[in-house]
């Protein structure tokens, strides 16, 4: 029975059963006090399974918008979610199976999304981080998101998900010392644009707020570094967390504060960046760039 417990897990949640759990249900079973039918749907009504099917839902999400080349936009998440089924998605939806792809701050990432990652990736997934992990299809490589160890255009896409706004902010959380360095995050930006292509970002967004071991900025300052980074958007979009769940925001969510709903942040920003270009001929004419989506401006 212990073997059965164990597919269980793995089949329904995902992961292998702790020691405890292991040890409770084979117990249950061998003294006939619960059936297989009802620890399968005691898993199934848990709310770990609530959450593997939102993620699992997300990445089925992503993976249809790869295929069809396509780029959704107002997506959805319950209101006990956090911003992540809101911002894996969004940067994984718009993934063009390039080869050489880095992720940055992969040590902490949800596992989900880098096996994900891995599977939508014809070649080789690097991964940059302050302290070693050891992830499956994953190159572990340590450094500093502010000086990377990697030569001019290394990489054709980035991904960047809630990682940057820690930058040179006190990480002891994340087995990182202490510091203060304002210019942490400018430096974490040009060092994007100089070793990739395209970089998919997400950042929490709204009032301003200093939690030290991270920062939230309005969208408005976002765009500031970004622009003083020389990074264009080529598409953005805000969300915030309602009543109801996560949905796009009709403006800026100007006023949405970290930690209003639990842990968690109230609102996030997603956006396309790549190096600024020559102008186009349309907009030197003061045509629209057709590839600038923004809706949230």
């Amino acid at each position: 029975m212990r073997d059965y417990v164990r597919a269980a897990y793995r089949v329904v949640l995902r992961r292998e059963p702790d020691p405890d759990a292991l040890a409770w249900a084979t117990s249950e079973f061998e003294s006939g006090r619960m059936s297989r039918a009802t620890f399968v749907a005691d898993l199934v009504a848990s709310d770990e399974f609530a959450r593997v099917r939102v993620v699992e839902d997300a990445l089925a999400l992503a993976a249809r918008a790869r295929a069809d080349d396509s780029r959704p936009r107002g997506l959805a998440a319950p209101a006990w979610s956090d911003e992540r089924l809101i911002e894996i998605p969004w940067v994984l939806a718009r993934y063009r199976r390039e080869p050489c792809v880095l992720d940055v701050g992969y040590a902490n990432a949800l596992p989900a999304y880098l096996e994900a990652l891995v599977a939508a990736a014809p070649g080789e997934v690097v991964g940059v981080d302050p302290i070693e992990a050891s992830v499956d299809g994953v190159r572990s490589v340590v450094g500093d998101l502010r000086a990377l160890p990697f030569p001019d255009d290394s990489f054709d896409v980035v991904f960047c998900i809630s990682t940057i706004e820690h930058v040179g902010r006190d990480n002891r959380v994340y087995g990182v010392d202490e510091e203060r360095d304002e210019t942490g995050i400018p430096a974490a930006l040009r060092e994007l644009r100089r070793v990739a292509r395209r970089i998919l970002l997400t950042v929490p967004t709204g009032v301003e707020e200093d939690h030290g071991w991270f920062v939230q900025l309005p969208t408005s300052k976002w765009r500031a570094l970004f622009a003083e980074a020389a990074l264009e958007i080529v598409e953005d979009e805000v969300y915030e967390l309602g009543r109801d769940g996560w949905a796009a925001a009709d403006g800026e969510a100007a006023d949405a504060r970290y930690g209003t709903r639990g842990a968690t942040a109230s609102a996030v920003y997603c956006v396309e960046l790549r190096a600024f270009e020559q102008p186009r001929v349309a907009a030197a004419a003061g045509g629209a760039d057709p590839e600038h989506r923004s809706k949230s401006q």
